[in-house]
């Protein structure tokens, strides 16, 4: 089985041995240069990519992956589309091998797009970048993705792992832009729509995320529950901002109900709870969140969800009904699972009598 690379690149040479030797288990390696200017195609070739040189004016990122894949040789038989800020990890050939069955158009594996600060995963859902050649295109200005010329059929890859370390100065400047544009052109998708939305919350214009993730929830195709219960999280975070607390209370009980199998709503609700001294229902909510002991890999879930932030509010919602044992106890759950947090600690002193 011969397999191929292929990315897009500008000004990423700070990134590329890192990536040329996450990716060395392929059979070719091919990039395609949008601009850049600080050596990345000379350093890439000279670690053994093939790399060609492109402007995309206007940008927009589905062409120029369309472009880089077309840079792929005819006989490869699965092409993997990554970005130079991600990292394949060692073995990740042997598995996808193995995976791979005839008929099949995509792989799927786990991706982390993000770390906590202590260097476990953050953010973490399925990927579905790797794919049968000459068989899909990349469309959308922006959160680009494959359509496909024939049925999906996926196969599961276990022990296949992308790692994403992004530069954090890069600038996202355009990225409004680009998602206004893929909206204005595709009215009808869902995905980019709830993403404008929650672009707009990000920015702190809470009444343009309010109304466009409404919009969102009312389009026939938004039908899958989990980004559907996140636009529900996110009008309640802007109505909050908004100080309509009322209002966004009622919105993550919907959020809550349409995603039972996910924390995040719950626990946004035993924050507000917190924040009202509504210790019962803190304590009911958060019972409630830890009770679902399985995350899934759903882009939408929150590392906040499944860290010590449930715990903490509970060991509170305990100590403030009188019931220290109980609030000892749970601090000390909170504590195992972030044992860097100073407050933390100190609570747990607080309770317990202990020097921290």
């Amino acid at each position: 089985m011969r397999i191929y690379v292929y990315a897009i690149a500008k000004d990423e040479a700070a990134f590329a041995r890192r990536w040329m030797a996450s990716m060395s288990e392929a059979d070719g390696v091919y990039v395609l240069d949008t601009g850049s200017a600080d050596g990345t195609p000379e350093l890439l070739r000279s670690l053994g990519a093939h790399v060609e040189r492109a402007r995309v004016e206007p940008w927009r990122f589905d062409e120029a992956r369309n472009l880089s894949m077309d840079l792929v040789p005819a006989d490869g038989d699965v092409l993997v589309c990554t970005d130079l800020d991600e990292v394949l990890c060692s073995g990740w050939r042997r598995a996808l091998e193995a995976a791979w069955r005839p008929g099949c158009t995509t792989a799927r594996y786990e991706y982390v797009w993000s770390f906590n600060a202590d260097g476990s995963d953050g953010v973490k859902y399925l990927y579905e970048k790797v794919h049968r050649p000459g068989i899909c295109r990349w469309v959308h200005p922006v959160h680009e993705i494959l359509a496909y010329d024939v049925p999906k059929v996926f196969c599961d890859v276990p022990g296949m792992r992308l790692e994403h370390h992004p530069d954090p100065a890069k600038s996202r400047s355009d990225y409004l832009r680009l998602l206004e544009l893929s909206v204005g052109e595709e009215p009808e998708d869902d995905r980019n729509r709830h993403y404008l939305g929650r672009e707009y919350m990000y920015r702190g214009r809470w009444e343009d995320a309010i109304r466009t993730l409404k919009e969102h929830l009312a389009m026939p195709r938004a039908v899958w529950r989990p980004e559907r219960a996140a636009s529900m999280r996110y009008i309640a975070r802007c109505l909050l901002a908004l100080g309509d607390a009322e209002g966004a209370e009622l919105w993550l009980l919907r959020a809550a109900f349409e995603a039972p199998e996910q924390r995040e709503a719950l626990v946004e609700l035993a924050r507000l709870m917190q924040r009202q001294e509504r210790w019962p229902e803190c304590e009911r909510y958060c019972r409630m969140a830890l009770a679902i002991e399985k995350r899934d890999l759903a882009y939408t879930t929150t590392p906040e969800a499944w860290g010590s932030l449930p715990w903490d509010l509970l060991s509170l919602a305990c100590w403030y009904q009188g019931r220290r044992d109980q609030a000892v106890s749970c601090v000390r759950r909170a504590l195992a699972l972030e044992p860097d947090n100073r407050r933390i600690r100190n609570n747990l002193a607080l309770m317990s009598g202990e020097k921290p």
